[in-house]
């Protein structure tokens, strides 16, 4: 089966059960969550329907969503991990939930109109109860109900969670099998489908976890039954009305359907392979290297095109930083492969003839992801010979911090490529020194763990500066136009454009977008001179400057300031910069969209011409 045949299988058979098929997201989320970069399961954008709002589609959809985990960058190259993957997924509003959820998940799999798997190699796990939260013993039931009707008599793992004889329900803790995509929000217990990939080995039999590990049996499906919503004091409130997401991955399906051990080896990764071979005379199987660095490659490459399509540039920061490791680590293990050309261009090329049908956005995006590619693998082979002859130079025994803090700023390395290299070396890296030197030296308030600004700034060129000095200039304009009840809730600022969410109930209307375009023109005419200070929080807060996120300031803060010639404050916020130096640098500011981006919350996108 291919994985065009997948999709349409799935969701033929939810259409029938009565489900709005709905297109995927973007694999950026379009909100102002910060607690995550990535659309990271199906899930993800359909938050607002689980936790109670109407969805335009009814109370079941279904559709296959583009996900990205940077979680797993350090995990793929083993059997079935990727940083982009496809989930399809099905869900209920308050509508069905387990006992149909599960029985649609059975026949789906084994009915020979769908799938048609084999029932006999089909094991399960429900949530064992943890927390306070009692065992699921509901999702127990209709699965033995479900085995029943089959023809089947299975039995429920003890708590040396044993697959032995009849034994094809396991029960595991929170780790395992509660389900939650952020840190708050709605979650609940869930029960995952496994499918026994070796038959040929005999009874199936072991402590399950073993046997997971061991890739004797692989995970095809998940049904999340969100019962509960987790608040943000870690406490987990009953819904009134219980979801049900589901989510089930294109990519381990089809190895499963392919009868493979492993994802790589599905029609979904073959022509990739085929072009990095041709590009590289190496084969796919020469050695344990070759097949590592083949995967690595295909699936960073293969994530970038879906980023770079859906908006992102390789940045410094957030999601353009994870966007900037994977096309870096995809050409480091070319460069292992012997390939000492450009290359990424070639294999997204064929990344957008195996997805392109089935997800437009690839074709009509395909000259702007080939630039990005290209521009951003130039740039770091300028420097990767270097910077690996630096390396080489370094320690056998280990690498200290202030060493690997050279390597960032001087030839580019970022901290997960030095640690990489050390690894492969048996070498030690001082991360923690790491950190304060790289404190020490930025001049940017921003933090380490994440790289992200406290205003949402993703990139500190000169076109950026001006972007973000743009961005108060168009907040003291809503604010005068729409009243002081307008802050800022979040920002997002690229060298091509800006975009600021501001609170606020109502749809801007044309006229009052022309007199906020006016007032920050008016602003840039002036030549008006941009100024910075630092001082102690409380200093601030008495000089009115305004803030967002306070809770992330430290003690001392940076304050900008712009100020017209009859000494009235424009504008004054807390920020980590940086800015032009006169608003006249500007050029002329232009607002390309006002939307609404959450319940109170528009946003406005804008860009200097």
């Amino acid at each position: 089966m291919t994985a065009n045949e997948l999709r349409e299988k799935y969701l033929e058979f939810f259409a029938s059960k009565g489900h709005t098929i709905i297109p995927s997201a973007s694999v950026i989320p379009r909100d102002t969550d910060a607690s995550t970069l990535f659309t990271t399961a199906g899930m993800h954008p359909l938050v607002p329907y689980l936790l109670g709002e109407d969805h335009p589609g009814g109370k079941r959809v279904a559709n296959v969503q583009k996900c990205v985990r940077t979680g797993d960058i350090d995990d793929v190259g083993d059997n079935r991990h990727c940083t982009f993957f496809e989930m399809m997924g099905n869900w209920s509003f308050g509508d069905y939930f387990k006992k149909e959820a599960i029985e649609w998940s059975f026949e789906f799999l084994t009915d020979p109109k769908w799938l048609g798997l084999d029932k006999n190699r089909l094991y399960v796990t429900v949530f064992k109860g943890e927390d306070g939260i009692p065992r699921d013993e509901d999702a127990i039931a209709a699965w033995q109900e479900v085995f029943a009707k089959a023809g089947m008599e299975v039995e429920v793992a003890g708590e040396d969670e044993m697959i032995t004889g009849n034994v094809r329900i396991i029960p595991l803790g929170k780790d395992d099998n509660f389900w939650i995509a952020g840190q708050t929000g709605p979650c609940g217990g869930d029960t995952e489908m496994f499918y026994d990939m070796r038959p040929e080995e005999g009874v199936l039999a072991g402590k399950f976890g073993e046997l997971v590990d061991g890739f004797r049996i692989m995970e095809i499906w998940n049904n999340v039954f969100m019962e509960f919503n987790k608040t943000a004091e870690g406490k987990y409130e009953k819904l009134a009305k219980p979801n049900v997401d589901t989510g089930m991955g294109v990519e381990r399906t089809l190895a499963v359907l392919d009868g493979q051990y492993t994802v790589f080896e599905t029609e979904l990764f073959k022509p990739i392979f085929e072009k990095i071979s041709e590009i590289s005379g190496c084969g796919y199987q020469d050695s344990q290297e070759t097949e590592k660095a083949f995967r690595i490659i295909a699936d960073h490459v293969r994530a970038s095109v879906f980023m770079i399509a859906d908006g992102v540039s390789p940045l410094n920061t957030g999601a353009g930083y994870v966007l900037r490791r994977l096309i870096r680590r995809a050409v480091r293990y070319g460069k292992l492969l012997g390939i000492e050309k450009d290359f990424t261009v070639s294999v997204a090329e064929i990344v957008i003839q195996k997805f392109g049908d089935f997800y437009g956005e690839l074709k009509k995006n395909r000259e702007t992801i080939f630039a990005e590619l290209k521009k951003e693998e130039e740039k770091f082979r300028k420097t990767l010979e270097n910077g690996l002859r630096q390396f080489n130079k370094l320690s056998v025994a280990s690498i200290s911090g202030k060493d690997a803090f050279d390597l960032y700023q001087t030839y580019g390395f970022p901290l997960e490529l030095t640690v990489e290299l050390a690894k492969e070396k048996a070498i030690i890296v001082d991360e923690k020194e790491f950190e304060l030197e790289l404190k020490k030296h930025q001049d940017l308030s921003r933090t380490a763990s994440a790289g992200m600004f406290k205003g949402g700034l993703q990139d500190s060129g000169e076109e950026t500066a001006k972007l973000h000095t743009a961005a108060h200039l168009l907040l003291a304009a809503l604010r005068q136009v729409l009243g002081d009840e307008v802050f800022q809730k979040g920002s997002n600022i690229t060298p091509e454009r800006l975009r600021l969410d501001f609170s606020h109930t109502e749809k801007v209307t044309p006229e009052q977008l022309k007199m906020i375009e006016s007032l920050v023109n008016a602003s840039i005419e002036a030549h008006l001179d941009v100024m910075h200070e630092e001082m102690t929080l409380d200093a601030a807060r008495k000089a009115n400057a305004m803030g967002v996120f306070e809770s992330k300031y430290g003690e001392t803060v940076t304050v900008y300031s712009i100020v017209d010639d009859g000494a009235r404050i424009i504008s004054r916020e807390i920020c980590g910069g940086p800015h032009a130096k006169n608003t006249g640098e500007l050029g002329h500011f232009k607002i390309q969209k006002e939307e609404a981006s959450s319940s109170g919350v528009r946003r406005i996108k804008a860009i200097l011409e």
